[in-house]
C-alpha cells in the first residue's frame, strides 16, 4: 500500500532578472522560469511521484521576491520517513546554490492547504530612484533592482492624494495588461494598503554627497491582475511628476478600460518586489500529523 504524500509550503526569494518569470517554461527557451528550477532541484531528493511546485503568486520576467512561496507533495519510497522541515530546506538550497533563488523557510501543512487559495493578502513594494538625469547615473548595484525616472523629485503630496483613489474596492480595468485570462477574470480588486514611504539604497550613505533619493511604494491586497501594481505605479510617478493630477487617477479607473491607460506610462519591472504572502498563522502549524 502507497502512504498518502506530504504537502509542504515553501517560503523562497529569487533575484528576477535572469528569468522568464515565476512560472515554469519549456526548458529548452534561452530563460526559463525559477520554478524550473525549484523542481529540478526537488527531483534530487528521489521522490517516486515527480514534484510539482503549487506557486501562490506569479510575477513577470525581471521582477523579484523578497518571499514567494508555494505547496509541492512529496511521495517517498515505502519505508522512508518523512522529509522534517529542516532537511527539506537544506537539501533544496544545496541543490539550488548556483541559482540566485533561496528557500527561506519550510512549513508541514495539511493535504487541504493551498498556496494560492489560502492566501489571506500579498504584498508587494516597488523601489523608485530620483536624482539621475541619465539612466548611465543609477549606481552599479542598485541596477536591475529600482526604476529611476526622469527628474530630480517627484510630488510626494500628489501621490498620496493620488493614491486614496485607488484604495477599497473598486473595478481596475484601467489598471490592468490584457493577456488570455483577461475575459475570464474578475477585474474588481480591494486595496488594502498604499504607502508611499522614503527608503535607502544599498551602502547609499556612501554617496550622500550625490543628492540622489530612493522611495517604496508599497501595495497589498489578497490579490491582484495582471500588471496591475506595475501600472499603478506608472501612473502614481506620473502624478509626481506633474504629468497627471491625482483627479486624473479617479478618472482613469471610473473609465474601466485598460485602452484608456497613458501610453508608456507603466512602471518597468525592475523596481517591482514581491515583498510577502500573508497566511492564517493556525494554517503554518508544524504539528499536523501523518495523512492530514
Amino acid at each position: 500500500m502507497v502512504s498518502p504524500p506530504t504537502r509542504y509550503l515553501v517560503f523562497f526569494q529569487y533575484f528576477g532578472t535572469k528569468y522568464s518569470g515565476v512560472m515554469e517554461t519549456l526548458s529548452d527557451q534561452s530563460m526559463v522560469g525559477v520554478q524550473n528550477h525549484l523542481e529540478k532541484a526537488a527531483q534530487n531528493l528521489k521522490p517516486v511521484v515527480p514534484i510539482k511546485f503549487h506557486i501562490s503568486s506569479r510575477t513577470d520576467a525581471g521582477v523579484h521576491a523578497l518571499c514567494n512561496s508555494a505547496h509541492l507533495d512529496i511521495h517517498r519510497a515505502p519505508g522512508k520517513p518523512d522529509f522534517n522541515e529542516k532537511q527539506l530546506l537544506y537539501s533544496l538550497n544545496y541543490h539550488l546554490k548556483a541559482e540566485p533563488i533561496r528557500i527561506l523557510n519550510v512549513h508541514r501543512v495539511a493535504s487541504s492547504f493551498h498556496a494560492r487559495f489560502s492566501a489571506l493578502s500579498r504584498t508587494y513594494i516597488y523601489r523608485l530612484l530620483m536624482g539621475c538625469a541619465h539612466h548611465s547615473e543609477i549606481p552599479v548595484f542598485e541596477r536591475d533592482l529600482c526604476w529611476a525616472p526622469r527628474g530630480r523629485c517627484l510630488n510626494v503630496a500628489a501621490m498620496q492624494d493620488a493614491a486614496q483613489f485607488l484604495l477599497g474596492t473598486h473595478d481596475f480595468s484601467t489598471f490592468r495588461s490584457l493577456n488570455s485570462e483577461t475575459p475570464f477574470q474578475s477585474p474588481v480588486r480591494t486595496m488594502l494598503q498604499i504607502d508611499i514611504q522614503p527608503s535607502s539604497g544599498f551602502l547609499a550613505h556612501h554617496y550622500e554627497h550625490r543628492g540622489l533619493e530612493f522611495w517604496e511604494l508599497k501595495f497589498r491586497s489578497r490579490a491582484f491582475l495582471y500588471r496591475q501594481v506595475r501600472r499603478m505605479v506608472g501612473a502614481l510617478v506620473a502624478v509626481g511628476q506633474g504629468k497627471l493630477t491625482p483627479q486624473h487617477i479617479q478618472e482613469l479607473l471610473e473609465m474601466k478600460d485598460a485602452r484608456a491607460f497613458p501610453p508608456n506610462a507603466m512602471a518597468p519591472p525592475s523596481g517591482l518586489f514581491l515583498k510577502s504572502v500573508e497566511y492564517n498563522e493556525a494554517d503554518l502549524d508544524t504539528t499536523v500529523p501523518p495523512g492530514e
